[in-house]
């Protein structure tokens, strides 16, 4: 294993796609170890992307698990690409942030979203993000669901997803759906407000310039030291990653610096209440 190894979303994404492979085929670590001819505290390190995944052993597991070779294939590919730019000499791949981005939303420790002009997507009731979609790609519709989900997922969880939203106060005026969809949007709102593991503020309308402003982004923390923060930015053409600590580092910089502009807990909830009020 690479000394200090800090793996990739890309990497993070193969060992998900060798632990799914495992899980379908109902087989313990220890079951499929054996089958392959590795020790389950390998198979356990590449599922979890401890350690980066070969992709002769990508290859192996494919071959004993009986995966269809198209898609065996495809996985190995992702494995070379990502041994290659380990030694800086990358390729593009067929890999999608943003249909992997609900993927670290579920294994996420900690998220940070700074929105501009929709309420955050993890807040998102089914009305309002069908009401934002409504001309656009119907792909993009279920991916927000996905990542809806894996955030309801985690609040049910003993671990749950830590999440802090800064976002201005035009969100709340922005009527989205048309005053009914609106209002059960902002009361969701402040539903999700009262778990202790969420924390929303908002820039008030007469704050002038403040942190990242005209860059919406989200930023994930992880619990494992070998998986450093990501940052999740999107337009309606593509979703990307930055992986790089020192861009990431920025990121949660400007973060800080949006929840001291931003009204307190407290204000901002009586923000959206009047709102809600108001239609």
């Amino acid at each position: 294993m690479p000394k200090d190894f800090r793996a990739t979303t890309l990497e993070r994404a193969i060992g998900r796609q060798l632990a799914g492979w495992r899980a379908e085929r109902e087989l313990s670590l220890t079951e499929a170890g054996q089958r392959v001819g590795f020790s389950s505290a390998k198979l356990s390190m590449m599922e979890n992307a401890v350690q980066p995944s070969a992709p002769v052993d990508v290859m192996a597991l494919g071959y004993v698990y009986k995966v269809p070779v198209v898609e065996w294939q495809a996985v190995v590919a992702r494995a070379q690409h990502a041994e290659r730019a380990r030694k800086g000499a990358g390729h593009p791949v067929n890999f999608d942030p943003a249909a992997d981005f609900a993927n670290l939303v579920f294994e996420a420790t900690v998220l940070r979203a700074f929105t501009l002009d929709l309420v955050p997507a993890v807040f998102q009731l089914p009305g309002y993000t069908d009401a934002v979609m409504q001309t656009d790609d119907p792909v993009r519709t279920a991916r927000l669901a996905m990542v809806r989900e894996a955030w309801a997922t985690r609040l049910r969880d003993k671990d749950p997803l830590t999440v802090q939203a800064v976002f201005p106060e035009a969100v709340l005026r922005q009527v989205v759906g048309g005053p009914r969809v609106m209002k059960a949007q902002l009361l969701h709102l402040m539903e999700v407000s009262e778990h202790e593991t969420v924390s929303v503020r908002v820039v008030p309308r007469g704050a002038g310039a403040y942190p990242a402003m005209g860059s919406p982004f989200t930023l994930l923390g992880f619990a494992h030291r070998q998986h450093d923060d990501v940052a999740y930015l999107e337009t309606f053409v593509k979703g990307e990653y930055v992986e790089e600590p020192g861009m990431t580092e920025q990121c949660a910089q400007r973060f800080a610096g949006l929840r001291e502009v931003a009204l307190g807990e407290g204000e901002s909830l009586e923000l959206v209440a009047e709102a809600a009020a108001e239609l």
